[in-house]
């Protein structure tokens, strides 16, 4: 109670700053203009009602839930979902990967005033969270409804552990108050067990994000963009959602790269879109540089990736995958979608994000380690003059995805017999209660 109290006192002196930051941001990025009401919980009129509501933060969320939502369309084809996110690339991705199959709205801040304006507005039948994204209001609130609370894909780095362990009151009730915790690994369940889950909701299912869908149209896509550059018979690696100040490690391998390889191509992409035009003019200087939207141009030397959604075409272009935020202190991203299109992988030293998965594809002999400019452009040329090598690699990254597939559908499969269920117990009574 102790740990609650101060919670909802920092929320209180919180609220005036998140309302600052929400006009700042808007200035700063238009795309953040439309969702301020949907944060404090407005959710708009078209929102349907009675849903399935998965929550995911941003695009790397939505893409690992995406094929999780259409399975459980199929299984249970009359249930209506309702994906919220925090962040517009995030909006984009369940635009793209979902269409009009679900409904989108931002999801609201963790004040119980929107909370109970929201929950009021849309009667959610099940609460899905997507990995680590636990926020004590939202799930406090779902279960004093009756409203079953899963945790999906969970993860819990050691040094999240330790975060979570400085409120450990806080965290011991949000998590006995979930109903189902499917984790990756067994040390995230030992994490979560650590921390107060109860044993007997928390399961080691695997990664969803194992599961990988190439999109019906990669050939034909990539075939338009290997024309359009100009990629035949080149050496083309990709350098795939870079941080600030790996661009310059980056570009210095590269640059290191051509004086071997003359016509040697990079593909650079920055994790986040407003840094899209300072990464461009790092690129130019000295190099032919052109960006993805660009429609004319002479031949590059490096093809700045600055939309949002195609990375795994992009990935088709190269013959090698550079995975970003992990040459500085981001902690990694995922490298599977990259393993899963064919292509041998390299990483810097920082994988906490991902540190499970890493270890898969290190352990198989198909990920590299580098630690600045020059070891890049070593492992980047090394694999480029032994396609042999690179070959032998593929296959084994395409095994370790194959060998950890399978938690969509097992996650699936839960998640409908708790939707059944709560079906099953609304329909009996639709009485629902509004006040916590």
């Amino acid at each position: 109670m102790v740990w609650r109290a101060l919670y909802a006192t920092l929320l209180v002196l919180a609220y005036p700053f998140v309302v600052l930051l929400l006009i700042w941001r808007g200035a700063r990025n238009p795309d953040y203009r439309g969702g301020r009401r949907e944060r404090l919980g407005w959710a708009y009129a078209e929102v349907p009602r009675d849903v399935v509501w998965v929550h995911a933060v941003s695009a790397g969320e939505v893409i690992a839930a995406a094929p999780l939502i259409r399975q459980l369309m199929t299984l249970l084809p009359e249930i209506r979902v309702l994906v919220t996110t925090m962040t517009p690339t995030g909006a984009n991705q369940v635009r793209r990967l979902l269409g009009n199959r679900v409904s989108h709205c931002y999801a609201p801040y963790d004040f119980p005033w929107a909370l109970r304006r929201f929950m009021k507005r849309v009667r959610p039948q099940l609460l899905v969270l997507m990995e680590t994204e636990l926020w004590p209001n939202m799930v406090r609130m779902s279960e004093a409804r009756g409203i079953p609370v899963a945790l999906i894909n969970a993860r819990l780095s050691e040094r999240s552990a330790r975060g979570y362990r400085r409120i450990a009151g806080l965290t011991r009730a949000m998590l006995s108050q979930l109903t189902w915790i499917a984790v990756q690994y067994p040390e995230h369940a030992e994490r979560f067990l650590e921390l107060g889950a109860p044993p007997a909701i928390v399961d080691v299912v695997g990664n969803v994000k194992f599961d990988v869908e190439v999109p019906g149209d990669f050939r034909e896509r990539v075939a338009a963009l290997k024309t359009r550059w100009q990629t035949s018979g080149r050496p083309v690696w990709i350098a795939a959602s870079t941080h600030d100040g790996e661009d310059e490690i980056v570009l210095d391998a590269h640059r290191a790269l051509l004086e071997k390889s003359p016509d040697a191509l990079l593909i650079l992409v920055p994790r986040h879109p407003q840094r899209f035009d300072s990464v461009a003019q790092l690129a130019s200087d000295g190099m032919v540089t052109r960006r993805m939207t660009d429609t004319a141009g002479s031949r590059a030397q490096v093809i700045l990736g600055d939309t949002m959604g195609q990375l795994i075409y992009l990935y088709g272009v190269a013959q090698i995958a550079f995975i970003g935020g992990s040459l500085v202190k981001h902690g990694g991203h995922n490298p599977i979608e990259a393993a899963a299109t064919g292509l041998p992988l390299i990483m810097g030293p920082h994988d906490v994000n991902f540190t499970s998965v890493v270890a898969a594809f290190e352990s198989a002999g198909c990920l590299h380690r580098v630690a600045d400019a020059p070891s890049l452009a070593a492992a980047v040329h090394d694999l480029f003059e032994h396609p042999e090598h690179r070959t032998a690699e593929v296959a084994r990254a395409r095994q370790v995805v194959a060998d950890n597939s399978g938690a969509t559908d097992r996650i699936a499969d839960r998640l409908a017999l708790e939707i059944s269920g709560s079906l099953r117990r609304r329909s009996g009574s639709r009485a629902v209660r509004d006040r916590v």
